[in-house]
């Protein structure tokens, strides 16, 4: 992509200045990360999860659910802890690796016989003692079992539910990462006691929304650890006795990685594990009537060796949650889902230096697009910008699918939209309103280059100009004054306009400036205002094409005469002063000097040598690969010393072939030593490669009859 030339140092620094303000401002407020942009980024990870969800893979986790069905076939809840010990019990004979229950038992039974009778009056104390009590049926279960029981965090109350593993840290103390655990909701004491494990049940309480996109593993008073339900069913499911825990990298009171029996679990500074979902499918579940009713050679293979978070999915239960993927789903599928990323090692992870690569890829991105919009056309600008803003997109999206790493793309895709939009606005309400009273004033008249240049630099409205090279070309229609004197005025104009547009439409195709027309004839120039590479081959190829252009006229007898239209043109290359010349308030974009009156000397000369493509020796020099015949040295009008001058036949593709290479071996013998056998064979080798060429060696051969010396080179 080929950058416009430098604007106008004001308007580049109003621009960017403007825009610069716009990038501090958005960077900033990345920085301080309002919770406004906080929920828009959990929404952009929600909507990764949702275009590429954790595929399902086979794990040994399954949910037993107290569903509507089993409360239907059941009773209520809560069930009687006899029903539950039930319940366990079969679970144990099915052969399930561990039991947990997203489920509290906080207050006795009170459904047992002995509860019911304690309140009646004058019951014998011998008795109630022998009556059954429900809870101790149900611990005598647990302790048959591998069993782990939930605890909830409470804001308000006295007790701490007690720990069942061991804590090892790698690195400072871990203590102060989690989120703080004040009080608890737990167990029952005779039902702890005979647990395996004790876990939190209740997500995360300090959640500002009603998604669970990451669950804490870990919950802490400042002097212990108190582990979720997830990672203690893992636990218990491995038979393993401690918990070890790593700092993250350079960062105090953190954590970065948990290892559990045979599993690594990276997780967040404070201990918690992203959640990636997968949908809701009916393999995971399994009422807790069906256990307790159907055969045991139907829910054998699928409870053996398993995992079972026991759990509900009844509305009435009121323990439904909102994940990632939009669903709502019951509380126990999130600690079962849990369990299976970790069982599968499918993680999010957002390392801790997302946030700054975040604020960075915001500031950067937001000067790239300043820069664009300051230095490149608006529309060039505004797609670059979406290429770069989309860029941003996809690498977010590639390091999520393939690492699993959760990078937000949004503001800093925001930023980039805004500060675009925003300076090119500043740009057509401010810096642009002088370029538009240009584009006004010269937009009818000048080429697209140098509209850009007279847009861009007003400096170069002001009278005078600057000195350098330039290729000039002067072209004029033969026998003009005979056509004209048989046209009417409406006719000439409209056969001018027909032909000059033909041919000046080549000017601008090869990055020249039209100058003006005058009459019949058109002045244009390369290499000015403008740098234009090869601007001498350039303007040879708007020769030969100008050429082909008034054939194809001819031809078809677009301008509806008798007799084709002929021009000649002149070329040459030389040190000219352009600039804007005229009056304050009319002034026009041209080229003046010597090297200006030579191209139209040449033109003249073009007639009298009797071939259309005249060109002067300093022009030649550039276009060594072209198709050139010298026409020798001649003597222009107003120049006291005589100029070698060239014929332009064609391109390299012409000077390539074996024909005109032919042709100029026998032109240059026969300008050596001018003679009827050398001509004739010139002219035969002419008319295979351009017929036109005939009438130059008859002129040509004139000359040497009058003494003209084509030897000569001054």
């Amino acid at each position: 992509m080929r950058l416009r030339p430098a604007l106008r140092i004001r308007s580049v620094h109003a621009t960017i200045g403007f825009g610069l303000a716009i990038v501090a401002a958005l960077t900033f407020l990345r920085w301080t990360d309002p919770i406004a942009l906080r929920d828009i980024r959990d929404s952009t990870f929600d909507q990764y999860q949702r275009l590429s969800p954790r595929p399902n893979e086979a794990v040994p986790v399954r949910i037993v659910d107290i569903d509507e069905k089993s409360l239907k076939e059941l009773g209520q809840w809560p069930w009687p802890r006899t029903l539950v010990a039930k319940l366990l019990a079969r679970l144990g004979e099915l052969g399930a690796a561990v039991v947990a229950f997203d489920v509290l038992f906080s207050e006795p039974d009170r459904m047992s016989p002995k509860n019911i009778l304690a309140a009646a009056p004058n019951i014998d104390a011998e008795l109630l003692a022998n009556l059954p009590d429900n809870d101790q049926i149900f611990a005598a279960e647990i302790a048959r079992q591998s069993v782990v029981l939930g605890f909830a965090a409470a804001p308000n109350g006295q007790d701490k539910p007690g720990v069942k593993a061991g804590f090892a840290f790698t690195g400072e103390s871990p203590l102060q990462a989690p989120p703080h655990l004040v009080s608890a909701t737990v167990p029952l004491p005779m039902l702890a006691e005979p647990a395996d494990g004790l876990g939190d049940i209740s997500m995360n309480p300090e959640q500002r929304t009603g998604v669970v996109r990451a669950i804490p593993l870990f919950f802490s008073d400042g002097a212990q650890l108190y582990p979720s339900l997830t990672l203690e069913a893992l636990r218990v499911a491995q038979g393993a006795s401690t918990y070890i825990l790593a700092n993250a990298p350079e960062r105090p009171n953190s954590i970065g990685v948990v290892k559990v029996g045979a599993y690594e679990i990276p997780t967040t500074a404070t201990g918690a594990l992203w959640m990636y979902m997968n949908p809701e499918r009916a393999d995971r579940y399994i009422s807790a009537s069906d256990i307790l009713t159907a055969p045991a050679e139907k829910l054998a293979p699928l409870i053996a060796g398993q995992i079972v978070f026991i759990g509900t999915s009844a509305a009435g239960l009121l323990d439904i949650r909102a994940t990632p993927l939009g669903k709502n789903v019951p509380g126990v599928s999130i600690h079962a889902q849990a369990v299976e990323q970790i069982l599968t090692g499918r993680f999010l992870s957002r390392p801790d230096w997302a946030d700054g690569l975040e604020v960075l890829s915001v500031a950067l991105l937001g000067v790239m697009v300043v820069m664009l919009i300051t230095f490149l056309p608006p529309w060039i600008a505004v797609i670059a910008g979406s290429v770069v803003a989309g860029g941003v997109v996809l690498v977010s999206w590639v390091v999520f699918r393939q690492a699993g790493i959760l990078l937000d793309p949004v503001f800093a895709v925001g930023t980039a939209l805004i500060t675009q939009f925003g300076a090119i606005g500043f740009r057509f309400l401010v810096t642009d309103s002088e370029r538009r009273r240009i584009r006004r004033a010269f937009g009818q008249y000048v080429s697209p280059s140098v509209l850009a240049r007279a847009e861009e630099q007003t400096d170069g409205l002001s009278l005078g100009g600057i000195d350098r090279e330039v290729t000039l070309m002067f072209m004029d229609v033969r026998n003009f004054t005979t056509i004209s004197e048989g046209m009417a005025p409406t006719d000439l104009v409209s056969f001018l306009n027909k032909l000059l547009s033909g041919l000046s439409r080549h000017v601008m195709e090869t990055e020249g400036t039209l100058d003006k027309f005058i009459g019949d004839s058109i002045m244009a120039f390369w290499n000015a205002p403008v740098d234009v590479a090869q601007h001498t081959e350039k303007a040879a190829r708007c020769a030969l094409a100008m050429r082909q252009t008034l054939r194809e006229m001819n031809d078809s007898n677009a301008f509806g005469m008798d007799q084709p239209i002929a021009f000649g043109v002149g070329l040459n290359t030389g040190i000219a002063c352009v600039g804007n010349m005229g009056a304050e308030s009319r002034f026009n974009y041209s080229a003046v000097g010597d090297a200006v009156n030579t191209a139209a000397r040449i033109e003249s000369a073009s007639k009298d040598i009797g071939f259309d493509l005249l060109i002067s020796e300093t022009s030649a020099r550039q276009l060594p690969e072209f198709a050139l015949l010298d026409a020798g040295s001649h003597a222009l009008k107003g120049k006291s010393e005589h100029l070698r001058l060239f014929l332009l036949v064609g391109d390299e593709n012409l000077a390539s072939t074996a024909a005109f290479q032919d042709l100029r071996a026998a032109h240059d013998r026969y300008l050596g030593d001018p003679g009827e056998s050398l001509l004739a064979e010139a002219i035969r080798l002419a008319n295979a490669v351009m017929p036109e060429l005939r009438k130059f060696y008859c002129k040509l051969s004139e000359e040497h009859a009058k003494g003209f010396d084509s030897r000569v080179n001054v």
